[in-house]
């Protein structure tokens, strides 16, 4: 892992819902063409391309894969398992669960949700792909994936708290550059909008 890298996080196209969504599959719109046009364009070529393995992250990476060397999809850069707060709106999970909801956002780390995970063990799952796939000598990395995914690799890069890392906005068909020059990681820019 000594080869300098640059990881662009892209996250993926917009669901719409309206919900929570960690695991659940829900598609992406990728009906925006221009968006994902100026997307492709602002991306290295050439340049190694993976993504998560939810459908909305796959079918983002598939429409900016040009000439670019597609990865095979990796489970281990899905979002947050919600467990059983996937598909319930926040409000909800506030009614339900008032004492871990509040919790879970305002003090992340070992807080997780009923039958879910904590930030930290989405931060492990995400770092050890990284690193692996970093271990494999690609110049530049485009990684497909989704908001806490990104938010970990933002706290990690710039050795800041969960906490601090959750008050950075990421939009959908947005880029997080991150780099590592072989000793650090540092961080680049942060919710880029071509």
């Amino acid at each position: 892992m000594n080869t300098p890298v640059s990881w662009w996080w892209v996250r993926h196209g917009p669901t719409h819902a309206k919900s929570m969504v960690g695991w659940r599959d829900l598609p992406a719109d990728l009906s925006d063409t221009a968006a994902l046009s100026r997307l492709s364009d602002a991306l290295p070529e050439p340049a190694a391309l993976v993504s998560s393995d939810l459908s909305r992250a796959v079918a983002t990476a598939d429409a900016l894969a040009n000439r670019r060397l597609r990865l095979p999809h990796q489970r281990d850069l899905r979002e947050f398992n919600f467990g059983d707060w996937d598909g319930l709106h926040w409000n909800e999970v506030a009614t339900r669960d008032p004492d871990l909801s509040r919790a879970f956002w305002e003090d992340p780390g070992p807080h997780q949700a009923p039958n879910g995970e904590s930030w930290h063990q989405l931060a492990t799952r995400v770092s050890a792909t990284v690193d692996r796939v970093t271990s494999d000598g690609h110049r530049h990395v485009i990684a497909v994936a989704h908001f806490g995914v990104i938010l970990t690799q933002i706290a990690r890069a710039g050795n800041m708290t969960p906490y601090a890392a959750l008050g950075h906005r990421i939009d959908n068909l947005s880029v997080t550059r991150l780099d590592w020059d072989g000793r650090l990681w540092s961080v680049h820019s942060i919710n880029h909008r071509p």
